[in-house]
């Protein structure tokens, strides 16, 4: 009887599944393939909504750097290095206007146990929509204890006099 009350009560306070849903989907991580289609269905979504922080902390490894490409006071450009989790505090919030973001082509280069992947995106706001930015992401990957971890990734976007390379866009 005391068994049967204890796991009633674990079942009405326990958060609902559903709000761990797609947090740790190990299918995520068992390829370059899957990871990186998971990174940018993170980031992708409608307004109002906050990328979904769980399943990008499953994604990256717990020691993961992001680097943000800025200009400085003098016009120079520098790079802001920072935390998976600084990231989400800096720019997780809830979306202002709808956003999504899709690789049109990639570059891997891999050796051993690490994988370099050159993400060519398009961002629009809708899925598959007209495209108002396009650019490169740089991700560094790792193979270890049977998955795929990001363990660092930057990135740049088109600009006047920055255009993408030919060579990094889809055939």
């Amino acid at each position: 009887m005391r068994l049967l009350a204890i796991a009633a009560l674990i079942a009405t306070f326990a958060p609902p599944l559903t709000a761990q849903e797609g947090s740790e989907n190990p299918a995520d991580v068992a390829s370059i393939d899957a990871i990186i289609e998971a990174y940018y269905e993170v980031v992708s979504g409608p307004a109002g909504e906050s990328a979904d922080r769980a399943r990008d902390e499953y994604l990256h490894h717990p020691s993961a750097l992001i680097g943000i490409p800025t200009r400085g006071d003098d016009g120079q450009p520098t790079i802001r290095m920072i935390t998976l989790s600084q990231y989400h505090d800096d720019f997780g919030g809830a979306r202002q206007q709808p956003f999504y973001e899709w690789e049109i082509n990639r570059e891997t280069q891999r050796f051993g146990n690490v994988a370099h992947v050159w993400s060519t995106y398009a961002s629009s706001r809708e899925p598959a929509g007209e495209i108002f930015t396009r650019g490169i992401n740089s991700i560094e990957l790792f193979w270890g204890s049977g998955r795929w971890w990001i363990t660092s990734w930057s990135f740049d976007q088109e600009r006047e006099g920055l255009e993408v390379p030919g060579e990094y866009l889809a055939e």
